[in-house]
């Protein structure tokens, strides 16, 4: 990394709102830098918490405009669509995948499948480098939420820690903000009507109940739970439906669905059924990949959430040695896990490592939905820096979750206001 610090810093917010491909440019030559030469608490000064915060308000509001389940509709013989999956805070390898990949344009679109912080130590700086794309492209960028995306895994994976140890005292306001900004992420896309993409994958439609009256306030909706002894898949109007704006569980009614699409990862088993390993979501079988892919006439499914770690414990499914899987097989099409994190995790409890690759699908024409998969090692070396959490003590693939922690605050709104 060049050792001469880039020639436009402290960054400062463009003029009339108007991103420009210089700007990105800046943004992340400035990012980069820092990461080899500033300690974390000198990021203020290469980034000032009003430019982050104009930044992250910017994209939020382009995010909270867009519905739940997003219409990708590339046109032209010559327009690709490339998909990423997990990226995890490690900014240099996200860095070389936009650059290997082709960077953003009218004829590359991209659909990023969630998870942009926690256990990296470069959350900020990835995610603000998506979410200046995204604003400089809000048709050609989509950014869709994982299940890192929440108030629970920050806390516990080391983002919330992230932005208070680089923004000290304006750490609160502004990992509130990136609060409110996840929450306007949307939860899965069709690209050319024919591929599916979320996080986690498929989800149930919930056989509603009302409350106990005893329980609800005067004036309110009952609210819906439910029936988990007639697990159905979940219709496409039932996802436009649900609140993704919801952070944490408890996972019932609207809200449900949002924990079943963020959490939930493919069995080889056939059916439906709690996703006891994780205690979130659903395991599905091959039978149900093709049930979903019949009713909505696609031909490809695209999720990601399990990286090496995780594939390390299932033996059912293949390990993510190269950055992807194809997990089903089945008439009407195919499902693929894609993991976009080479070397993962960063810090690691055991001398041992994965040392898997990333990877990154494009789409290309006539109908988007035969993948051509673009494996890849990490960059090396890393700049040294310490983690965020105790990743000795939480080394399990967001497994054994604290349900009682999680349910107690589930949106940004119940945070207190700075």
């Amino acid at each position: 990394m060049d050792a001469n610090p880039p020639p436009q810093i402290p960054l400062s917010w463009p003029p009339e709102d108007a991103l420009t491909l210089d700007w990105i440019h800046s943004l992340t030559t400035t990012l980069e830098w820092a990461s080899w030469k500033l300690p974390p608490s000198g990021l203020p000064s290469v980034l000032p918490v009003p430019v982050l915060l104009r930044l992250l308000l910017t994209a939020s509001n382009i995010l909270h405009k867009e519905p739940n389940c997003l219409r990708v509709d590339p046109q032209g013989e010559e327009t690709s669509v490339v998909v990423v999956g997990d990226v995890h805070g490690q900014l240099h390898d996200v860095l070389f995948l936009l650059k290997d990949a082709g960077f953003p344009s009218d004829k590359r679109f991209f659909v990023f499948n969630g998870d942009y912080v926690d256990r990296g130590a470069w959350g900020v700086e990835t995610f603000l480098i998506l979410l200046a794309w995204k604003v400089f492209l809000p048709e050609r960028v989509y950014l869709l939420r994982g299940n890192h995306e929440s108030k629970y895994c920050t806390s516990v994976y080391g983002f919330e820690k992230e932005v208070m140890e680089k923004y000290g005292e304006q750490g609160k306001q502004v990992y509130r903000k990136f609060l409110r900004c996840f929450e306007g992420l949307p939860l899965a896309s069709i690209i050319a009507g024919n591929v599916y993409t979320a996080h986690g994958g498929v989800f149930r439609g919930a056989a509603l109940t009302p409350s106990k009256r005893s329980k609800r306030k005067k004036g309110r909706k009952p609210i819906a739970v439910a029936d988990s002894n007639s697990l159905r898949l979940g219709s496409l109007e039932e996802l436009l439906k649900a609140r993704r704006t919801v952070l944490d569980p408890p996972w019932e009614g609207s809200n449900l669905i949002p924990g079943d699409v963020l959490w939930s990862d493919p069995s080889l088993n056939p059916g439906l059924s709690p996703n006891n390993e994780r205690g979130i979501g659903l395991l599905w079988g091959p039978d149900c990949t093709e049930e979903f892919l019949k009713k909505n006439k696609f031909k490809l499914i695209i999720r990601s959430h399990e990286g090496p770690d995780a594939r390390d414990k299932r033996q059912d499914l293949k390990g993510m040695h190269e950055g992807y899987t194809i997990d089903h097989v089945v008439e009407s099409g195919r499902l693929i896990t894609l993991f976009s994190a080479p070397d993962y995790p960063q810090f690691q409890a055991t001398e041992d490592r994965y040392n898997n690759q990333g990877a990154y699908i494009v789409l290309s024409p006539p109908d988007y939905s035969t993948p051509t998969f673009h494996s890849f090692d990490a960059v090396k070396p890393r700049p040294k820096v310490n983690p965020y959490y105790d990743f000795e003590e939480v080394i399990d693939s967001d497994e054994e979750l604290d349900l009682k922690a999680m349910e107690s605050s589930t949106s940004v709104e119940d945070l207190t206001p700075i």
